[in-house]
């Protein structure tokens, strides 16, 4: 609904500005200050015409690193222009800006263009990771894009891991970058800095 309104156009812009400040408030802070956030881009918001000057404009009033922003594009996103795909994520990788592949494997044509893109990750799509251990199909689908990922030196994320199962096999393959409720659920900011000043301290412990 908000795509056929154009009210993601005002809802997009005030995610990135406000990714952008608690990027500059966390600046300062050991646990925080090397961290990226990354923003969803909707297919709307990526196609305006004005998309890259708008991504700078945000970057410059916050006066952030902009390596500390990822964006996140679905394969959809990307393969409706590749040619204009591939000339802002060019324009905008300059300023400095990362990006990410989300839901990735669920599309057609992912591993015919993404070579040919200017991707920093990809995000394995948690129905595959969801079928680790139940589907054999889906296990060597995940290996296949893990494979591949580090091939071409893409980072690599697997969405939705929730078991012990699900991580052991996704590490064992060459992925070691997760996200899903094994680790966390998703919860306000003031909640996510503790729990990092809490491993924090766990680990100093395990070192000493």
């Amino acid at each position: 609904m908000a795509e056929e309104n154009s009210l993601i156009l005002s809802i997009g812009q005030w995610v990135l500005e406000t990714a952008c400040a608690q990027i500059k408030k966390w600046e300062n802070n050991e646990y925080t200050k090397d961290l990226t956030i990354s923003v969803n881009v909707s297919a709307r918001q990526f196609h305006e015409i004005d998309f890259v000057e708008t991504v700078r404009r945000v970057l410059e009033n916050s006066a952030i690193n902009p390596s500390r922003v990822k964006l996140e594009l679905t394969e959809t996103v990307v393969l409706d222009d590749i040619k204009e795909a591939t000339e802002k994520m060019n324009a905008l990788r300059e300023l400095g800006v990362r990006f990410s592949m989300d839901d990735f494997g669920t599309g057609y044509s992912s591993l015919a263009y993404l070579s040919k893109l200017p991707m920093d990750q990809i995000k394995i799509d948690q129905s595959f990771v969801f079928n680790i251990g139940v589907n054999v199909s889906d296990e060597i689908i995940v290996q296949t894009i893990i494979g591949m990922a580090r091939n071409i030196n893409v980072e690599v994320v697997a969405e939705g891991v929730e078991t012990e199962q699900q991580r052991a096999f996704l590490e064992l393959n060459g992925c070691s970058q997760y996200q899903g409720y094994l680790f966390s659920k998703p919860v306000p900011i003031e909640q996510f800095e503790a729990l990092l000043r809490h491993e924090a301290l766990i680990k100093a412990k395990t070192e000493y």
